[in-house]
C-alpha cells in the first residue's frame, strides 16, 4: 500500500471559466511572434504548412503522404490552435473521436486508409488530453469541451489500466491486448502531464476523477524515486533527458540540475540538441521541445538560445526540416519536413511569447492541478 497522500501547493486554472476568444469586446487570439527570431507572418506561414498537409478527413500525416499518429497528430492541432486556425483543429479533434477505438485507445500509425501499424502505444492514447484542454484554454468553447470529455476519459481510462502496482506506465499493447512488459521515462512522463490536462478538464466539466488524482501521484512518485529501476535504459535518447522537466515532474532546483547534467552530452552550440547521443544529428523538435524545458525550469536565455538555433532548419516555405547531420551539413532525413517538427516551434514560440491564453501550458507548472504528494511527511526530530 502506498503512504497516504497529502496535496501540494499550488494553483489550480480550473479554479473558473478560461477566457473565451472571439466574445464581444476580445479579439480573437494572434500567431505568436518572438522578437528578433520569428516574426508573426513567419510563424503564419508554418501553420499555412502545417494546415496544407491535414486531409480532408482531419488527419494530419507527419508529412503528404505519410503516416499520422495520434501524438504528433495532437501536437500538429495545438500548433494549429495556437495560429488561431480553430476550423482545421477543431476537424483534427474530430477525426480522433470518430477513429477512436471502444476502449478508448488509437492505433499507433494510421494512413488514409485506415491503420497502418496497430500496437496501442500509451504515450500517444494519452495526449489527447493535453490537446483539449489546450484548445479550451486557447478558445474557451465550452461546447468543445464538453463534447470531447468522454473521449478523454475513455483515453485515460485505457491508458490507466497499463499502470503497475508501482506507478510505472507500460509503454503499450498489442492490438490483442497483450501488454509490452516495460515502461519508458519519456512516454510516463508525458502521460503524467496528459493526466494534469485530464483531470483539469474533468474539473471544468464538473467531474471528480479520484483515482486519476492517485494513478497521477504513483507516477510522479516512481519517476521521481524509482527512475533507474521503473523504465528501460534509453538513456542515449534526448529525451529522456528533458522530458521529467518538460513534463512538469522535476521543478526549481531539481530541474536545473537535471538539465545542467547532460546539457555537454546532447546540445551541440549553434546547432541545437542531439536526438541521440552518439550521433551528430540535431532535430527541430528536440531542440524547441528542450527549449521549453529550460524556459519552464527558468532559463530564459537558454530557452531562447535553443530556438535561435531551431530556426536555422526553417525552409523557404515556412516549413521546419525534421533534421540535419553535422558537419556534413545535410538534412536528415533527406529533405524530410515535417509537420510536428513546425509544431514545435509553434509551440514553444507560443511559450516564450508567453502572452496567449494557451502559452503556460508547458512551462508554468502551477497551472495544472498538482499531483498527490506520496512522499512520507518527515516528523520532527525529538530531543
Amino acid at each position: 500500500m502506498p503512504p497516504e497522500p497529502r496535496r501540494q501547493p499550488g494553483r489550480s486554472s480550473t479554479n473558473g471559466r478560461a477566457p473565451a476568444a472571439g466574445e464581444p469586446g476580445r479579439p480573437a487570439p494572434e500567431t505568436p511572434e518572438v522578437a528578433g527570431l520569428l516574426s508573426r507572418a513567419e510563424a503564419e506561414r508554418t501553420a499555412d504548412t502545417i494546415a496544407a498537409v491535414q486531409l480532408s478527413s482531419g488527419m494530419i500525416p507527419r508529412f503528404a503522404g505519410g503516416v499520422a499518429d495520434p501524438w504528433n497528430h495532437v501536437e500538429a492541432a495545438m500548433a494549429l490552435t495556437v495560429a488561431g486556425r480553430r476550423a482545421e483543429a477543431g476537424a483534427a479533434f474530430e477525426w480522433l473521436a470518430r477513429i477512436q477505438r471502444p476502449d478508448g485507445a488509437w492505433h499507433q500509425y494510421y494512413t488514409a486508409d485506415g491503420v497502418d501499424q496497430d500496437k496501442l502505444d500509451a504515450n500517444t492514447i494519452a495526449y489527447v488530453a493535453a490537446g483539449v484542454w489546450h484548445h479550451w484554454l486557447r478558445f474557451g468553447d465550452a461546447g468543445f469541451l464538453a463534447e470531447m470529455w468522454p473521449v478523454v476519459q475513455r483515453a485515460l481510462d485505457f491508458v490507466l489500466g497499463l499502470q503497475t502496482p508501482r506507478g510505472e506506465i507500460l509503454w503499450a499493447r498489442h492490438a490483442d491486448g497483450t501488454p509490452w512488459p516495460f515502461a519508458l521515462l519519456t512516454g510516463s512522463s508525458s502521460i503524467s502531464h496528459s493526466l494534469r490536462c485530464g483531470l483539469a478538464v474533468a474539473h471544468a466539466v464538473g467531474e471528480e476523477r479520484p483515482s486519476w488524482e492517485l494513478a497521477l501521484a504513483r507516477l510522479v512518485h516512481t519517476i521521481r524515486h524509482h527512475g533507474h529501476d521503473a523504465f528501460a535504459p534509453k538513456d542515449r535518447w534526448a529525451m529522456d533527458w528533458y522530458y521529467p522537466v518538460l513534463t512538469g515532474v522535476l521543478t526549481g532546483s531539481e530541474a536545473r540540475l537535471r538539465l545542467a547534467s547532460r546539457r555537454g552530452i546532447f546540445v551541440h552550440d549553434g546547432e541545437g540538441v542531439r536526438c541521440v547521443s552518439n550521433q551528430d544529428w540535431v532535430t527541430t523538435a528536440e531542440t524547441c521541445e528542450c527549449a521549453l524545458a529550460y524556459l519552464a525550469a527558468g532559463d530564459r536565455a537558454t530557452a531562447l538560445k535553443l530556438f535561435e538555433w531551431a530556426q536555422h532548419l526553417r525552409e523557404p516555405d515556412g516549413s521546419y526540416l525534421t533534421g540535419r547531420a553535422f558537419p556534413a551539413d545535410v538534412s536528415y532525413p533527406d529533405r524530410e519536413c515535417s509537420t510536428y517538427s513546425a509544431a514545435a516551434v509553434l509551440l514553444a514560440a507560443d511559450a516564450l511569447a508567453g502572452a496567449g491564453t494557451s502559452s503556460g501550458l508547458f512551462v508554468d507548472v502551477g497551472s495544472l492541478p498538482a499531483p498527490l504528494d506520496l512522499d512520507p511527511v518527515e516528523e520532527p526530530a525529538r530531543d
